[in-house]
């Protein structure tokens, strides 16, 4: 039975912070952000936006009717969590009204999650061949005002419908996966931003990468020439670029190595105007790929190298599906290219607010663009979500 991908969707906030305005600020060289980062613009999202209305925003793109009547498991990867119990799956649930019986869960491994989440997705429609499961990766890369992280941020969620008999890619099963306990970027319960060993960090993750590839490798008997194509996960895409560059090594010919760069170019395309998204951001690079690329074809091959800090690597592939072009959407980037750019005195004072609440835990907000959903108020400690009207 073939299992994969039938429909993804992206949302991202509907502000926007152009990066040659934060190095301004910043007081830095602006090539460091655009060529050392390769990096234009990041998303920033207001009080009223989370990993929940990003989530609800990319899964109303892709569903319909029929899909949440039969869905039966909303998995929700983040590592920006609204609350230590209740899973954000289950708001997901509510707004997008998923028929009842069907079971929600959070799942939780730095930028990595999502992948797990496919894994588990897999296994379900493996059992049950009429499942529908809705896998989400949704998060908030915030770091704090002139830290180091600072131009790294971003915000976007991406959602995922897996199902038998796929319209866009198979999940192939050839997974290799490691784990190392490493300190290399975290976020303890009592921190609103995380920590991070940036240099450690990036080191661990190229090394990760080629030391999880070499057994992949070696367990499936394949090469980098088995490939059209190379996703890989994105803090900034100049990292993923120096980890695709370590693994195309002397067996490729100059046309082989310039095919797999020109598809990496085509996949950090919306990633350079979104930013980080923790567990969506490998899967973004993937959307973007897709719906950019006019070298792909049905069959192709394309691999891909998950990554969370911590540390959890995997890599495996996908297999397009013909006439996947025909789930796809056409017009991504016109929405990018109409949210609100903002100042860097108004980023400040909107990506870091906090909620007032009161004696009572109440606490209402200021009206801020939104997509489909937005995050209304906080009532008796509650968050209240609501749809709205204009979507």
């Amino acid at each position: 039975m073939k299992i994969g991908i039938d429909k993804i969707g992206f949302a991202t906030s509907q502000y926007v912070l152009k990066m040659k305005d934060l190095a301004e600020a910043r007081h830095v060289d602006p090539e460091k952000y655009s060529k050392g980062l390769m990096l234009d613009a990041i998303s920033i999202t207001p009080i009223t936006e989370d990993i929940v209305t990003l989530a609800a925003t990319a899964s109303q793109e892709i569903l319909d009717d029929n899909d949440k009547a039969t869905i039966d498991m909303v998995i929700l990867a983040t590592e920006s969590s609204i609350d230590q119990s209740k899973a954000a799956s289950i708001y997901v649930h509510h707004l997008l009204d998923i028929q009842p019986f069907a079971r929600s869960i959070e799942m939780k491994e730095a930028c990595y999650s999502a992948t797990a989440a496919l894994d588990y997705a897999k296994l379900h429609v493996g059992m049950h061949p009429q499942s529908k499961v809705l896998v989400i990766a949704s998060d908030i890369a915030r770091y704090g005002i002139a830290s180091s992280g600072e131009p790294t941020q971003g915000a976007g969620s991406i959602a995922m419908l897996v199902k038998a008999d796929p319209r866009i890619l198979i999940l192939n099963h050839d997974n290799l996966a490691q784990t190392r306990d490493i300190m290399d970027f975290w976020r303890p319960n009592y921190s609103s931003t995380p920590c991070v060993n940036g240099i450690f960090s990036t080191k661990q993750y190229l090394d990760s990468l080629m030391t999880t590839w070499q057994e992949y490798q070696l367990k499936n008997k394949v090469s980098l020439k088995d490939f059209s194509a190379f996703c890989l996960h994105i803090p900034f895409p100049k990292l993923a670029l120096k980890g695709l560059t370590k693994i195309m090594d002397s067996s490729l010919t100059h046309e082989q190595k310039d095919k797999l760069q020109e598809a990496f170019d085509t996949s950090i395309i919306y990633s350079k105007q979104v930013g980080n998204i923790y567990t969506g951001s490998l899967y973004l690079s993937l959307l973007s790929l897709l719906e950019n690329s006019r070298a792909l074809k049905a069959g192709d091959k394309i691999g891909m190298f998950s990554y969370g800090s911590g540390a959890v690597s995997e890599i495996f592939s996908l297999e397009l599906v013909p006439g996947y072009h025909n789930m796809l959407k056409e017009n991504r980037f016109d929405s990018l290219a109409n949210r609100k750019v903002l100042s860097v005195a108004e980023y400040e004072e909107l990506f870091y607010e906090e909620p007032n609440l009161d004696s009572f835990g109440n606490a209402s907000f200021k009206d801020y663009l939104s997509g489909a959903y937005c995050l209304t108020a906080i009532n008796q400690h509650q968050r209240i979500y609501q749809k709205n009207d204009k979507s």
